[in-house]
């Protein structure tokens, strides 16, 4: 897979310089209506395809220069079915990223501004080829997991069509529960608890989008709001934690929404046990003493993953429901 789709995919955002000024961006409203109803049909008919895991449908409508990535988004169509069942496709918003005037592959960065400048998103690329280029964001309306959809189209000049080049699925809710309402909840948080407030906000933003490489103005407020959080969790990492006659090291705390659920992950330094009864038996003590240092996060969680961390490997043991652990 090409390195700029592997970005896309993999929904990472960058926080560095645009290279150069070659690239423009056109909002969904500021769109002719040909060039609005294309994007929007060629969205819906791919989002169909997906949801509908007609890989044979969904091969044909893939970028040529991408085939290469076939095997990663066919995986990823294939995992998230759950995500998109019981729904109906409805197109949330389109950019139109024009790269064609740049003069090689490139870091690229977009800024989409509507018509009177009062918003503007972002957009960030990496080692992005020459090209016309849009971003179609999607929802299952109605489907249990609100199942979103991120779409990376490109323009192929030689059938003259918007072809697929990247995809990310992700659910817009989680344990029946949006962004919004986990946005609402970590302000709550944010003076008794910052612990749970931090990965509050965490899963508010995974879930008000479907990918990671953009940036608006509601994103920026609420990370805002979760910098402005005291103490920051994120710097007491590592944190030792007496436990009895030892003390663990939990070296990074996270998200991990892997099983669909609101649970975090928790990597800390293991004693080196192999056995994978040991292995668990540990895992769950690191579990508990994190609790009981942090019992709000009990509440507000659906469970935790342990990930042991020895030398320059980190493995991941087990993920257990709050109920389950001591």
């Amino acid at each position: 897979m090409r390195s700029w789709l592997k970005v896309l995919s993999a929904a990472a955002l960058a926080c560095v310089p645009a290279a150069g000024f070659s690239a423009s961006c056109t909002m969904q409203a500021e769109l002719s209506g040909p060039d609005r109803n294309a994007l929007a049909a060629a969205g819906t008919r791919i989002s169909v395809a997906i949801a509908g895991q007609d890989m044979t449908g969904l091969k044909s409508a893939l970028l040529p220069s991408e085939a290469s990535a076939w095997d990663s988004i066919s995986a990823t169509v294939d995992q998230g079915q759950a995500l998109l069942q019981g729904g109906q496709i409805t197109i949330r918003d389109v950019f139109l990223l024009d790269a064609s005037m740049q003069q090689a592959q490139q870091d690229t960065q977009f800024f989409c501004s509507n018509a009177s400048g009062s918003l503007t998103v972002t957009l960030f690329m990496r080692s992005l080829p020459p090209g016309r280029y849009a971003v179609v964001l999607a929802d299952t309306v109605g489907s249990p997991m609100a199942g979103q959809l991120g779409l990376i189209l490109g323009w192929d000049q030689a059938s003259s069509s918007w072809l697929l080049a990247g995809l990310t699925l992700r659910p817009g809710a989680l344990d029946g529960r949006d962004g919004v309402w986990y946005w609402k909840r970590a302000r709550d948080l944010a003076a008794p608890d910052p612990w749970s407030a931090w990965y509050l906000y965490s899963t508010a933003h995974y879930l008000l989008l479907p990918v990671d490489f953009m940036s608006s103005p509601n994103l920026e407020k609420l990370q805002q709001e979760q910098t402005q959080i005291s103490p920051d969790p994120r710097k007491a990492l590592p944190l030792s934690i007496p436990d009895g006659d030892r003390t663990w090291k939990i070296v990074d705390v996270a998200l991990d929404a892997s099983l669909r659920e609101p649970d975090l992950a928790v990597a800390y330094q293991s004693t080196g046990v192999t056995d994978p009864a040991a292995l668990r038996t540990e895992a769950t003590a690191v579990l508990s003493a994190f609790l009981k240092a942090e019992p709000g996060i009990r509440a507000n969680f659906h469970g935790l993953w342990a990930y042991a961390v020895n030398g320059d490997k980190r493995m991941p043991v087990m993920e257990l429901p709050m109920k389950q652990i001591p």
